[in-house]
């Protein structure tokens, strides 16, 4: 159900003729010549769209904070900061209709009082910074950016700012450190950014997913809007579907349907016969829902329920040859490495974690390993600073408590379940099905595997590395993982 990405595939992103061929920036001159601030913000409100950058905090709600906060000077700031493994919703927008997202901050800017806006957006992105550049010059020479846009007394102006590629400054309050050009770190709140934000002065912040939402609502109207989802969660959401699953890609989904539908239904099911095991969702703030639970809806009530959260839309897909322990452990070390040092909890609390689990991948980890694991998760998310250290321990704590049974076979019986972790796994060639074809010596990168030819080959367990180069070699399946 496109409402986001309406536009996506259907228009040159280089052309604003296009983009206003399909009805681009009506929305910004109904805005602008019949609407007063007022009512845009209550039409915004009654639609129901929540943020979409991963909190779903109500849009109209945080406009009106900044519409109300005193201050003559008011900014508008795009998080295009997307840093999540495997995201590229944001990506997308910008590269296939990025002239949406500058009318969605348009409409913004005019509803909440500002004059200046900034697109904070990933260096890792070249093409959508081109396109986003190229598309600011044109809407700027068509006046739909500058000043006194459509013979208005309104004036926005807008700026690009490329970010370093650091995850933490998807917080609004590092990205608006980042912007102000110091480092991105994080501050207490409040007072929040609606009220003290860039440069000390009320700013309104949403990401890109948000900010294209919004020239459809205002053309539309909120009550097409609100038939779209559930009672809390109106629209639709985009999601990167990715993992092991059919069909991976970028899809757009009424609120309300299950994960279920999208991995199977839209996604076409699992890759090569294997069993659906579970989804993470939500990047590394997310978490894991498993097969089981694959009836839940993906909207913010129902997935918060799970103990993940929607963020701003990664969506997994696991099989049973998963391990959920290295799961976990892949998402931590990557939280870990991002944090930027400020607090405590997260910057000593998920380097703790981070070893434990590594310990218990690698077979090494006691029998209260699991409860010390728990306990700092439970820590690190009390009282970290902002989102990143709140959030780490999420994929943590989800596979502990719907897989908890990986966890302790990683412990009390040395083994890993879905056959990933090399420290606990062992190959061996298997007699009645080994020809002696030499394929797997000849890719041992440590020549742990000896034989004569047309004999049965032996692997030197003391060699081996797991590899499993040698599994992906043999013609014959002559190799089992124990």
């Amino acid at each position: 159900r496109r409402v986001v990405l309406r536009n996506c595939g259907h228009i040159d992103p280089e052309s604003i003729d296009d983009y206003i061929a399909v009805g681009g920036y009506r929305a910004l001159e109904k805005v602008l010549l019949e609407l007063s601030p007022e009512e845009v913000i209550e039409e915004l409100d009654r639609s129901g769209l929540r943020g979409r950058g991963g909190a779903g905090f109500p849009t109209g709600r945080k406009w009106l904070y900044v519409r109300q906060a005193p201050g003559g000077k008011k900014y508008v700031i795009c998080n295009a900061d997307e840093g999540d493994p495997g995201a590229f919703m944001d990506r997308s927008l910008l590269e296939s209709d990025p002239q949406s997202v500058l009318e969605g901050m348009a409409i913004a800017a005019y509803a909440v009082g500002a004059q200046q806006g900034y697109i904070y957006v990933r260096a890792e992105y070249p093409l959508a910074v081109l396109r986003l550049s190229h598309a600011l010059q044109q809407a700027r020479n068509e006046g739909k950016v500058g000043h006194h846009i459509l013979g208005t007394k309104f004036s926005f102006e807008v700026t690009v700012k490329e970010g370093a590629g650091a995850f933490v400054c998807g917080e609004e309050t590092a990205l608006i450190a980042s912007l102000e050009g110091r480092r991105g770190m994080p501050r207490l709140r409040p007072p929040f950014p609606a009220r003290e934000g860039l440069w000390k002065a009320p700013t309104l912040i949403n990401n890109v997913e948000t900010f294209a939402n919004v020239p459809w609502i205002m053309l539309t109207g909120a009550d097409a809007f609100a038939s779209v989802g559930t009672d809390t969660s109106k629209g639709t959401k985009v999601f990167a579907l990715a993992g092991k699953v059919r069909r991976g890609g970028l899809v757009e989904v009424p609120m309300g349907t299950t994960i279920e539908e999208i991995v199977n239904d839209i996604g076409g099911g699992i890759l090569d016969g294997h069993t659906f095991k579970a989804v993470q969702i939500g990047g590394p703030s997310g978490g894991c829902i498993p097969a089981a639970l694959a009836h839940t809806s993906v909207d913010y009530e129902s997935v918060t329920a799970t103990g993940a959260i929607m963020g701003s839309g990664g969506l997994v897909v696991l099989d049973e040859t998963t391990c959920m322990v290295d799961i976990a452990r892949f998402f931590l070390s990557f939280t870990q490495n991002e944090s930027c040092g400020k607090c405590m909890f997260c910057r000593v609390g998920t380097k703790r974690m981070l070893e434990i689990l590594n310990q218990i991948c690698a077979g090494r980890a006691n029998g209260n390993a699991l409860d010390i694991l728990e306990e700092l998760a439970h820590k690190v998310k009390a009282a970290s600073l902002c989102g990143l250290g709140q959030t780490a321990p999420n994929p943590v704590l989800t596979t502990l408590r719907y897989f908890r049974d990986e966890y302790q076979a990683h412990i009390r019986e040395k083994r890993c379940p879905a056959k990933q972790c090399r420290e606990l796994v062992t190959f061996t060639i298997l007699a009645d099905k080994c020809v002696g074809c030499g394929g797997c010596p000849r890719v041992c990168p440590v020549g742990a595997i000896s034989g004569e030819p047309e004999k049965i080959h032996v692997i030197d367990q003391a060699i081996c590395i797991r590899c499993s180069r040698c599994v992906d070699a043999c013609r014959f399946a002559a190799i089992e993982i124990e």
